[in-house]
């Protein structure tokens, strides 16, 4: 679906090396997207979800439960489609203040004909799942496709909305026409039902007609307020792209909304390939204490930049670049995530290419992180997560990667993510503490993807072999859409012609019924 969106502190670390990363899922096809949560009344309780590829069912969502902070998992579930010939996507969860656990996910026919957002309840931790709750439907904003990319967020203020159920979600098909909005839907009766959705932008507040996926990012404070910050582009409004607040103190009946930040486009990451998605936190020790991180372009290579406000969103810092490597020095960081501690300890994480020997997108990378400690003013020196450098591998340019997560509790960070470093994109966790001790690693998935042959059969003409393919879509290396052929029948071969096409280096993203695979090629 959507795939537009982030231990040890090397100071403190000295000749100590990381210990290896291990994998999780286990796979056999394709995992991608991991999110994990942590129960908050028991940090060593934690549950992750992700995309897994199952033999005649797609894409499902899989997950998993560790009750002993990450050193032994479950047997990894698989989520039911809810029609044959459905898949899964967009995972997140939440738990709520008693310890239950909630999925939200995506079911959809690939094709847009049917789907839903849905809602899964486990009252036992994550070991088992309780029947789907529709969410809001692909055709509940007739044209619009409001399914896309679903965040889950539970109110745990012990004020008169905990247990409030809310979701987030987006525009999902390209061809939807303008305008575009970000969704809000809640639950009042702890996930067992959804009430009518809203938009989460309102007249003189909208996302307008430019930004196709209008992504919300959302949070809940410890007093209860909802928040979420959206994208706009709407010169009526304001002659800048700018990214808008929506603010809620009664359940999201009604919304406030205020200006975090309007910037000229030379802010904004051009490269299509950067998983650019952006966040918002809510420090649980000041609910007037708000982060949100972002991806910037400033001095000509995204950077993750944090912006905070402590006034509750009426005003906000200048923007702080996070990534402590060379300015201007060519090497993109994408991927952000970030995570409060109870106590305001703050940690930032990303995928970064600072020690690639090449620059752009398609680089060697490791995951890094930040901590600011809640009495400091700075962020402690960045500290690599992964405990090796991974050579790029072109299945990150496809779907299903655009998410790590990291939680931090009593300052311990626990972290997953998808990397490519056996030829195959895995899904990795790691915990350690802040002060850079080690604490477990493990391997969440190994996943290989469906086989792609490319073949040229002349200078102009190029032969693609794969199972089941439905769409065919070129590129230029800067993401320019050239050649789409949609609507295939499913054969095992087709054949593109290129005539026309300068020479160069072009990318074939191949759409087949086990998942969509993605190769470059020389013209």
């Amino acid at each position: 679906m959507k795939k537009i969106l982030i231990i040890g502190i090397i100071s403190l670390l000295g000749n100590v090396s990381l210990a290896q990363n291990s994998n999780l899922s286990g796979g056999i096809v394709f995992d991608g997207e991991p999110f994990l949560a942590v129960n908050p009344q028991n940090p060593r309780h934690m549950v992750v979800a992700w995309m897994g590829y199952v033999f005649l069912n797609r894409i499902m969502i899989r997950t998993r439960v560790s009750t002993d902070g990450g050193i032994n998992w479950s047997a990894a579930a698989n989520i039911p489609h809810e029609m044959n010939g459905h898949t899964s996507a967009d995972p997140s969860l939440a738990f709520d203040i008693q310890g239950n656990v909630f999925l939200s996910y995506i079911d959809y026919d690939p094709y847009f004909t049917s789907g839903a957002v849905y809602v899964r309840k486990s009252s036992d931790g994550g070991l088992t799942w309780e029947q789907a709750v529709e969410v809001i439907a692909f055709d509940d904003d007739p044209g619009q496709f409001p399914i896309d990319r679903p965040w889950i967020n539970i109110d745990r203020s012990g004020g008169a909305f905990t247990g409030n159920i809310y979701i987030t979600t987006m525009n999902a098909s390209p061809a939807v026409a303008p305008p575009y909005h970000p969704y809000f839907a809640r639950s009042v009766d702890q996930g067992q039902s959804f009430q009518a959705w809203r938009y989460a932008d309102t007249t003189g507040w909208l996302s307008g007609p430019f930004i196709a996926k209008p992504m919300p990012t959302p949070a809940i404070s410890s007093t209860g307020i909802f928040h979420c910050i959206y994208p706009s582009l709407v010169f009526s409004q304001n002659l800048l792209p700018q990214f808008i607040l929506a603010s809620s103190a009664d359940a999201g009946i009604s919304f406030t909304h205020r200006s975090v930040i309007a910037a000229p486009t030379a802010i904004a990451v051009s490269d299509t390939s950067a998983k650019k998605g952006y966040l918002l936190r809510v420090n649980p020790s000041d609910p007037l204490h708000l982060a949100f991180v972002h991806l910037r372009n400033e001095s000509g290579d995204a950077d993750v930049f944090l912006m905070e406000s402590f006034d509750g969103g009426d005003t906000w810092s200048e923007g702080i670049r996070i990534n402590d490597d060379p300015a201007g020095n060519g090497r993109m960081q994408d991927l952000v995530w970030a995570a409060f501690d109870t106590d305001g300890d703050l940690a930032i994480a990303w995928r970064d290419r600072r020690n690639a020997t090449d620059t752009g997108y398609a680089a060697a990378y490791e995951i890094y992180a930040a901590v600011r400690l809640k009495n400091e003013s700075v962020f402690n020196p960045n500290f690599r997560i992964s405990s090796a450098a991974i050579p790029f591998d072109d299945v990150l340019f496809q779907n299903g990667n655009d998410f790590m997560c990291l939680e931090l509790f009593n300052d311990t960070l626990s972290a997953v993510w998808g990397d490519t470093r056996n030829g195959s994109l895995n899904i990795w966790f790691q915990r350690s503490r802040i002060n850079g001790s080690l604490l477990s690693a493990m391997k969440l998935a190994e996943e290989k993807l469906p086989a792609l042959q490319i073949t040229k059969l002349n200078p102009d003409q190029v032969l693609i072999e794969s199972d089941e393919i439905s769409d065919i879509t070129v590129f230029d290396i800067r993401g320019a859409r050239l050649i789409s052929l949609v609507n295939l029948r499913g054969n095992s071969s087709e054949i593109i012609h290129l005539g026309g096409i300068p020479p160069g280096t072009y990318l074939i993203r191949v759409h087949t019924a086990h998942g969509m695979l993605t190769s470059r090629i020389i013209h």
